[in-house]
């Protein structure tokens, strides 16, 4: 956006030490990427931080379970957090949330009913037992320098909140993820009025979901998706699967609605699933039918025009129940009869996986609705005409566009200059840019080398970009090994070198004809007095590589070993 203020992420600046009754603003995730929101507020030596979410990884990222916010950077300040203020119960935004509790684990969090069971859960699997501090809408809460009002928003999953923190520095309102349902299906819009009422008062600096700031008009009412949903399971000869999100609860209730009125019982199928709709259903979110639910199990004793199952997977994850689907790995087997209805939108980086289950399901005989063959799904962000509304509403100060790519932010940076805000009052942020707002102005005066925390396994942060790197080459260009023995008395070579290789050539022969050229090196360089092994491992890689790279056009990883023998 040309004209707004934009941050350089080339270059780590340091930001000035922290001016009196100054208000810090510092993202760790969430900008440039549509997953792992969190934001860090810092007022008078006090951190509040909202959200903490996370990122699902892509194709170049093999082995990693989850990206987390880089919250190694709170490791030297974890004493002066002062709360985790969460919106809504989405893994992006709450699902970093446990591995921050490892690091202080009395961090008290702030949320919704909803929103805090469902955190509670997840740090139950970790075995932390976190400090809850239920909240609702208009609320208001002092949480230690931070004044925070909690606004009720509509989104696509129950009991979202946006929160104006107030302090001597400014008012901030964060609209976490929202959209302008006018008729949704639990009756609670986007608190319109408040947003008015604060803006009247005088927002200073406005943070706005940018998912889908690059979308013309309005988001479509999730009320029509069920009709939609009743019409294609009706149609259905065989077995429907339906594939959403696992916290999607008006989803699933639309499902199971539409079950009811085919005469079809419900199966849910995915842990997270099984977990989220239990709590849902519990605490009074999800109104489910009497009997509506069967298991897996008694399943199998019921004829497949009678069933429904409600599954994780659709976004295309390997090891999701639909993914096994589509690849005959799951007991729920799909055929010509069947019906796949994917009831949710794509997150940018999971077309490509997304692609692959529609084509092996469909490989199987089963037809698949999505959402762009039926109107199975709306989003749950609002557009551009719902953004507008909202500037126009409250007629910030400042804005600082959050949650979604780089495109995302800078669509939704144009749309608060369209309606009058001064460019130079529009920032667009990066993942660890510093912001201050003092006295109704908000500038860039830092930014901070910001990294990704993977999670592999067990180990959180062991994991580093340069393992990835080589993850993708063995992945791609496969593994070469070359061992040499070399006696230390004599200098000279004893046997070798051996090359060995994996997913590089047919057969090991191949390498028959540079073995010679290792051996002259490796001697060469034992004549000219030699002995570090690191140099003449040094050298067996660059003879092999080059000649791997001419001979055979690849860039395989090659590891070189030097055994000394007396």
């Amino acid at each position: 956006m040309i004209g707004a203020e934009t941050a350089d992420i080339e270059t780590e600046v340091l930001p000035p030490q922290l001016a009196p009754e100054t208000l810090r603003i510092t993202p760790l995730g969430g900008l440039g990427e549509v997953g792992r929101n969190m934001t860090v507020f810092e007022y008078q030596g006090k951190l509040l931080i909202v959200d903490c979410g996370v990122l699902f990884p892509e194709v170049e990222q093999p082995g990693v379970d989850l990206i987390l916010p880089d919250i190694t950077l709170l490791d030297d300040r974890l004493n002066d957090i002062v709360g985790i203020v969460l919106t809504h119960g989405h893994e992006d935004h709450i699902g970093g949330v446990p591995y921050l509790l490892k690091r202080r684990a009395n961090i008290p969090l702030y949320g919704s009913q909803l929103t805090l069971a469902l955190v509670s859960a997840k740090c139950k699997e970790h075995r932390i037992n976190p400090v809850l501090h239920f909240v609702s809408e208009g609320d208001r809460v002092q949480i230690d320098e931070f004044d925070c009002e909690f606004v009720a928003v509509n989104h696509s999953i129950p009991d979202a909140l946006a929160v104006a923190i107030r302090t001597r520095a400014g008012l901030v309102l964060a609209t976490g993820d929202f959209k302008m349902d006018q008729l949704p299906l639990d009756g609670r819009i986007t608190d319109l009025r408040t947003f008015a009422r604060l803006g009247e008062e005088g927002v200073d600096l406005f943070m706005a979901d940018s998912t889908n700031a690059d979308v013309p008009g309005f988001t479509p009412l999730e009320k029509d998706i069920g009709p939609v949903i009743e019409q294609v399971i009706a149609r259905t000869r065989g077995k429907v699967v339906v594939a959403s999100f696992s916290s999607h609860v008006h989803r699933v209730q639309q499902v199971l609605d539409a079950a009811v009125a085919n005469g079809r019982k419900v199966v849910l199928l995915g842990r997270s699933m099984v977990r989220n709709m239990g709590i849902a259903a519990e605490l009074g979110y999800l109104d489910v039918p009497d009997n509506i639910f069967v298991s897996l199990k008694d399943a199998a004793s019921i004829p497949d025009q009678y069933l429904v199952y409600m599954s994780t997977g659709s976004q295309g994850e390997p090891m999701a129940v639909l993914s096994r689907m589509a690849k005959r790995n799951h007991q729920v087997e799909l055929g010509k009869s069947d019906t796949v209805i994917l009831a949710s939108s794509l997150i940018p980086g999971n077309e490509n996986a997304v692609f692959r289950v529609i084509d092996g399901l469909m490989r199987l005989g089963a037809k698949v609705v999505h959402k762009g063959n039926a109107k199975v799904h709306v989003s749950g962000h609002a557009a551009a005409g719902e953004l507008l509304y909202c500037y126009n509403i409250i007629q910030p100060r400042n804005a600082m566009p959050i949650h979604g790519e780089f495109r995302h932010l800078v669509a939704n940076a144009s749309l608060a200059i369209e309606t009058g805000l001064p460019a130079e009052r529009t920032i667009i942020a990066h993942n660890g840019t510093v912001v201050d707002l003092k006295d109704g102005l908000a500038e860039i005066v830092g930014q901070l080398d910001v990294g990704s925390l993977y999670v592999d396994g067990s180990s959180v942060g062991k994991v580093t970009d340069d393992d990835l790197y080589d993850r993708r080459v063995l992945g791609s260009e496969g593994f070469i090994s070359v061992i040499t023995v070399v006696s230390k008395q004599s200098g000279q070579i004893v046997s070798g070198p051996d090359v060995h290789a994996k997913g590089v050539a047919e057969d090991d022969h191949v390498f028959d004809t540079i073995k010679p050229k290792i051996a002259s090196a490796v001697q060469e360089a034992l004549l000219n007095g030699e002995r570090d092994k690191e140099r003449l491992q040094k050298i067996m890689r660059r003879t092999l590589g080059r000649w791997v790279g001419t001979k055979l056009r690849r860039r395989a990883m090659i590891v070189p070993v030097i055994v000394e023998v007396d």
